[in-house]
């Protein structure tokens, strides 16, 4: 038998067992099964407010523009941290800006989250009073619920800021750059 006639082989045989890149390597809705274990569920993905993509597909990466938390929540999520908001809101807010940055991803991906390989880096933006230094505290909201969903591969590396303002008064912005199987 030669080469081609193998793969060819080999490859009808998959399609007939229903095998595929991502079936091999992940059950079909391995990620949706582990959010609706979370008590999770996606929003759907919202539309910019400015100028801007909300991401960007780029070879086998995925950048995702700073993305807010709703503001239709039973826990505030606008305003300052330390001065309008406590942590434990800004967290709930970074958590909600996670759903967030997992429904462009989803997106981005046509839908099938499981060809996500890893979290590159997040950067998380909090509208914070000056005296405010609990930002990492903050921003454990959306890097708790990417690893919480990913695994270890939903830990990336990651930066937590204070800003003086954020867009529209939100209290949490965040970015993230995602690897995924084309």
């Amino acid at each position: 038998m030669d080469r081609r006639s193998f793969f060819e082989i080999f490859g009808t045989t998959a399609i007939a067992l229903g095998l595929s890149k991502n079936s091999i390597s992940a059950p079909q809705n391995q990620i949706e099964e582990t959010l609706s274990k979370l008590g999770l569920k996606i929003p759907e993905a919202s539309r910019p407010v400015a100028v801007y993509v909300p991401y960007r597909v780029s070879g086998n990466q995925v950048f995702i523009a700073g993305q807010i938390p709703p503001n239709d929540l039973d826990t505030p999520t606008y305003g300052k941290l330390g001065r309008d908001l406590t942590l434990e809101q800004g967290y709930i807010a970074a958590r909600h800006v996670g759903l967030r940055i997992l429904s462009q991803l989803k997106e981005a991906c046509n839908g099938d989250l499981n060809r996500v390989v890893k979290c590159i880096q997040i950067r998380g933006f909090v509208n914070c009073s000056d005296d405010f230094t609990k930002q990492s505290n903050v921003i454990n909201g959306a890097s708790e619920l990417l690893r919480d969903v990913f695994g270890e591969s939903g830990m990336g590396a990651r930066a937590a800021l204070g800003a003086n303002s954020l867009p529209l008064n939100a209290s949490v912005e965040i970015e993230s750059i995602f690897e995924i199987n084309n």
